[in-house]
């Protein structure tokens, strides 16, 4: 059983819990205007990790049959036969009863909205086999870990998760668009929808650059509104010299660099802009 479990959390890349999670706890901090009770932050994180979890083991059973054939995913758990369906459905709806767990030692209405996020992280994983706009429901699906910290704390809902979690959705659909590069002619082959797809490798990252841009302007825009200081536009500052590497290292002649950028770059601008942002909120 624990073989299994160490399989399944490297199927879901469960380490990539830190593209979300800071934002959710940037979430947080500015719902409580400095720092959040312990008890909140332990929930929280427990709802953030059942959410994702619950997320990627769907998403790796609703994808099984095509990952099977696509020759970067064909080496992936579920295809190799290295763990079962069955348990990775009990996988599924153990993480997704964390998750409402989490959410009902929160408060009441992060308790009743729980069932709607989690049909919402669900819809992803059908996406792109009807819509090449597939990279902005994953950026709707992660969006919601601030929205819902938000609630976690405040036990309502404002303007300001709103237009963080907005910020979220536009940087997630940008790298996504960029990671899709890689699948393009599966994707023909295969039937299945996304941008590079629809609009060639070339429009596809200068229409995710266009998305990066946007969500660098609105979280500026969201932190004068919460009249955060200069700490914190630096924070933006470094996300944009990350985010211009980010794309430096792709061009459609070359994506031998797609995981660096995806991976390595993504996880640092979520991590830095927690830890900026939080100095700036617990020095006021």
């Amino acid at each position: 059983m624990w073989r299994k479990l160490q399989i399944t959390l490297e199927m879901i890349k469960f380490e990539h819990t830190v593209f979300a999670f800071p934002f959710a706890l940037l979430s947080a901090f500015l719902a409580a205007g400095g720092m959040p009770a312990g008890r909140q932050l332990l929930w929280i994180a427990v709802a953030m990790v059942g959410a994702r979890s619950a997320a990627m083991a769907f998403n790796r059973l609703v994808d099984h049959s095509s990952d099977a054939l696509n020759p970067r995913t064909a080496k992936r758990a579920l295809p190799r036969g290295l763990v079962s369906r069955r348990y990775v459905w009990l996988f599924t709806l153990a993480s997704g009863g964390v998750f409402l767990l989490a959410a009902g030692r929160l408060n009441r209405l992060a308790f009743l909205l729980s069932p709607v996020a989690l049909a919402i992280i669900f819809l992803y994983s059908y996406a792109k086999r009807f819509t090449a706009a597939t990279h902005l429901f994953l950026g709707l699906a992660l969006s919601l870990a601030p929205i819902g910290a938000w609630v976690a704390v405040r036990g309502k809902l404002s303007a300001t998760p709103l237009i963080l979690g907005l910020a979220v959705a536009l940087w997630v659909a940008g790298f996504d668009i960029i990671y899709a590069c890689q699948d393009v002619e599966f994707d023909r082959r295969a039937s299945l929808n996304s941008i590079p797809k629809k609009f060639g490798i070339a429009v596809a990252l200068r229409l995710s650059s266009i998305l990066h841009a946007l969500m660098l302007c609105i979280l500026t825009v969201l932190f004068w509104k919460s009249g955060l200081g200069w700490i914190s536009y630096a924070a933006v500052g470094v996300v944009a010299i990350l985010l211009a590497y980010e794309h430096f290292l792709i061009s459609p002649q070359d994506l031998s660099q797609v995981n660096a950028a995806f991976f390595t770059i993504n996880g640092w601008i979520s991590i830095l802009l927690f830890v900026l942002t939080s100095v700036d909120i617990l020095s006021r």
